[in-house]
């Protein structure tokens, strides 16, 4: 697989990583733990060099996973986790990013990871009771010292971004970001560009959408998530079908898939973006390391952006919303 360096950091990844979440949380019941190794190190095997998860997925069995899969191979990757949440009793309780919190989720996340050093290291939402020069200041001081390679910022708002990069350079924001989320477009992805900082989308098939597989008449387990978000009503999917069509048509012409295309779209859009698509199955990672291979005309990317236009509904309900882009 192709390789992309995210902004000017020299940070270097594959074009595509492999975010880990869904193996252990936010989409029904946890994979089978032998299983998702197996999967994690077959992603290596075919190309895949950055690892996403965080301390909230499980919480913590989905950085444990990692840490085992990942150990034979560690001088080889790129392990990605975040800090920020409140965790009590196995649930998230608000936001907590104070200096002493970011050190001891640090630490423990080394632990889990079975690693010395964390490669890249993401506020997971800003904390608005924390200014983020002393969040900044902290990860710095943990770069200082050798548990930390690089910073990261998630779901931020652009002035926070560049309050937390003069402190400490930021060298990655990962954000929704996909055909049917295009709302980093306007102010992130241009202030992104001008500080040199890497951008890594989450949910870039749409949280499953855009692959085709998902109709009005699916239904999802009872703790998946997708069952509060606004988009995934079934009168907004039936709507949104239009979308996958169009992704549909185009996939028939360069004998790829739907979610091929939609991964082609993400990479197209500027060369230091490296989407995270998360799977569960061998196949459908195969599937998207394909998607590297897929090239787009001028023409298919007008389509995809007239279309796009047409999304219905909401993508998370208002409480959720506040907390991205602050």
């Amino acid at each position: 697989m192709r390789k992309r360096k995210l902004g000017n950091s020299g940070l270097e990844v594959s074009a595509l990583g492999l975010g880990c979440m869904g193996m252990s949380f936010g989409y029904g019941p946890a994979a089978d733990r032998r299983e998702m190794i197996s999967l994690i190190r077959a992603a290596f095997e075919r190309g895949v060099t950055l690892f996403d998860t965080a301390e909230a997925y499980g919480p913590f069995t989905n950085e444990e996973l990692l840490g085992e899969a990942l150990a034979p191979i560690r001088d080889r990757v790129v392990i990605a986790t975040k800090f920020g949440f409140k965790l009590e009793d196995g649930k998230q309780q608000g936001l907590d990013s104070r200096p002493g919190h970011i050190r001891e989720v640090a630490e423990a996340s080394l632990k889990r990871l079975k690693i010395e050093a964390i490669d890249l290291f993401y506020q997971h939402r800003v904390d608005p009771d924390v200014p983020i020069e002393d969040v900044a200041g902290t990860v710095r001081d943990l770069i200082s010292e050798g548990k930390v390679k690089h910073f990261g910022m998630s779901e931020a708002g652009v002035p926070t971004i560049r309050r937390a990069h003069r402190v400490q350079p930021v060298t990655a924001v990962q954000s929704e970001y996909s055909i049917w989320w295009r709302g980093p477009e306007a102010e992130l992805l241009p202030a992104l560009e001008e500080l040199g900082i890497g951008f890594v989308p989450f949910s870039p098939l749409g949280r499953g959408f855009l692959t085709g597989k998902l109709d009005e008449n699916t239904t999802f387990d009872s703790s998946d998530f997708r069952n509060g978000l606004p988009r995934f009503t079934p009168e907004n999917r039936k709507a949104n079908r239009a979308l996958v069509d169009l992704l549909a048509g185009i996939a028939q012409r360069k004998q790829a898939t739907p979610a091929q295309v939609a991964l082609a779209w993400l990479l197209a859009q500027k060369p230091w973006i490296v989407p995270i698509p998360g799977t569960t199955k061998l196949q459908r990672l195969e599937e998207n390391i394909g998607a590297a291979a897929v090239e787009l005309t001028e023409g298919d990317l007008g389509a995809i952006d007239a279309a796009a236009s047409q999304v219905h509904g909401a993508r998370y309900p208002e409480h959720l919303e506040r907390m991205s882009g602050r």
